[in-house]
């Protein structure tokens, strides 16, 4: 995959070199070596991509468009992404580290994405609001203007999609700026607009750096709503720029989710849940199960079946289909082993893994299940964004609730338990903007998600992703009865 030739941003339906000419190399996470160069977008082109989508809104060119067309606009863009699946799976792939078959399944999902929002495009309504006799009342739901999209490195091309489509379906124009360590699958979907004849300056895609290229975006005056997925620290950061300016944000800012696991529930269940909610994409998912809180009974065997699960999952590149698949960054990972010997030096009891793969080319840390986490532990308390679980045992019904939601962060949480009265009483009282039952990533294109507290506001997904991005105006018309002589004709008839 690796190639001289240095991919361009997506500016005004162009392919552009950065102003600079500085270059960004893009590493395979499995052997470190370089697969691409791409340009580095500073903030001279962040200035010609947002004059470009601001003429797109200034000059109305989605908003005047049939909400139907913009809908088959964004089939047109799925149709794209569709015809070059397996190209775009294994970019996905190798510029993740994740497993091929959940790069696949990424695609997938973005397809998904850009065609349920296309079929919800001309589905955007206001309402009449009845005021009496001499006024005629109405609301219009109407597109904020300028998006800016930053998007993580951990799903860039599903994440895209979904922001994207959203923006699109209500009439919005978009600046995304994909993630340094993981940008060709947002130049993917800029190519598919391409091909599906978006209008130009619509939808326009930067590959740069988080502090100079994504800073100038969520400062430039006419940026008027960002969407921004990523750590609470930088998103306080895009918070503080965007308060300057009173511009609204969607913000999707990481978890510290924890599945509750009552003495009735199902072990095969729970492990399983483990298997893909905590080790799937090396742990790097925002709304991983990263707690594990097992009522006392039954701690002691969950906690060895986990053990075993754990310690027969396969390790290697993604290419390989591996259930362990290697951090996206060494960065990452050295912050993943950090996290680990705080945890042993806070009295956390080391079941297996603890330390990076060293031995392994790339950037591998070993699955990793600490026990006994006290609950004003640093790993208990704070997201580590790998590979690393963390056990806690509790002793009655109320305090698995309570520990699950002793964090500042509310993404995710999750219960285990065959009771329904006790899933239903826990599921209210989980405080987390999704809560599943009895499995995990239990939601889905279509349900709403988001986070509460320190988690982030504003909803991506399902329907109500759709009202983050338009804001509701207010038409009112005062009339008057006809007078005589007006040429009006009143008719009386019988029914």
């Amino acid at each position: 995959m690796a190639t001289t030739e240095v991919i361009k941003n997506y500016i005004d339906g162009e392919w552009r070199d950065s102003w600079s000419g500085k270059r960004i190399e893009v590493d395979d996470p499995s052997n470190a070596q370089t697969i691409a160069v791409v340009a580095e977008a500073g903030p001279e082109d962040v200035e010609l991509a947002v004059a470009a989508a601001h003429r797109v809104f200034r000059d109305r060119v989605l908003i005047d468009i049939h909400p139907y067309e913009r809908g088959r606009m964004l089939f047109r863009v799925a149709d794209a992404l569709e015809a070059r699946e397996d190209k775009v799976g294994t970019v996905n792939c190798i510029e993740t580290g994740k497993a091929l078959n959940f790069a696949h399944e990424e695609v997938r999902t973005a397809i998904r994405y850009l065609r349920y929002y296309g079929g919800l495009a001309d589905k955007i309504e206001g309402r009449s609001i009845p005021r009496g006799a001499n006024l005629v009342d109405y609301t219009l739901r109407s597109p904020y203007g300028v998006s800016a999209q930053i998007v993580p490195w951990n799903g860039p091309l599903e994440l895209t999609a979904r922001s994207l489509a959203c923006a699109i379906a209500t009439g919005n124009s978009v600046v995304v700026k994909s993630p340094e360590l993981a940008p060709l699958s947002g130049i993917e979907i800029a190519r598919a607009c391409e091909t599906a004849g978006m209008p130009a300056g619509a939808v326009n895609v930067l590959t740069g750096y988080g502090q100079t290229a994504g800073q100038a975006l969520i400062e430039h005056p006419d940026v008027r709503h960002i969407v921004f997925t990523g750590s609470m620290a930088i998103g306080r950061t895009v918070l503080k720029a965007a308060s300057e300016r009173i511009v609204p944000c969607i913000m999707e800012l990481g978890g510290k989710s924890a599945a509750v696991v009552y003495s009735d529930a199902d072990l095969d269940d729970v492990v399983e849940a483990v298997r893909i909610g905590t080790f799937v994409n090396a742990g790097q998912n925002c709304n991983n199960l990263t707690r594990l809180l097992v009522e006392r009974p039954i701690a002691d065997e969950l906690l060895e079946r986990v053990k075993v699960c754990v310690e027969g999952l396969s390790v290697g590149p993604g290419r390989d289909n591996c259930d362990i698949t290697p951090m996206i960054s060494q960065k990452q990972r050295q912050g993943a082993e950090r996290a680990c010997q705080m945890a042993l030096s806070q009295g956390a009891r080391l079941v297996t893994g603890g330390t990076a793969l060293s031995e392994r080319s790339g950037y591998f840390m070993a699955a990793t299940v600490f026990a006994n986490v006290a609950r004003d532990s640093t790993l208990f308390q704070k997201e580590l964004f790998g590979p690393v679980l963390a056990v806690t045992a509790f002793d009655d019904t109320a305090m698995g609730v309570d520990l699950a939601n002793d964090t500042d962060q509310g993404l995710a949480a999750g219960v285990f338990t065959r009771d329904i009265d006790r899933a239903l009483w826990a599921a209210d009282r989980l405080w987390a903007g999704q809560v599943y039952v009895n499995g995990w990533y239990v939601g889905g294109v279509e349900t709403p998600f988001g986070g509460v507290r320190q988690s982030g506001y504003g909803r991506e997904k399902g329907q109500e992703a759709l009202d983050g991005y338009v804001q509701t105006r207010n038409v009112g018309i005062r009339i008057s009865q006809p007078t005589s002589g007006s040429g009006i004709t009143t008719h009386t008839s019988a029914v």
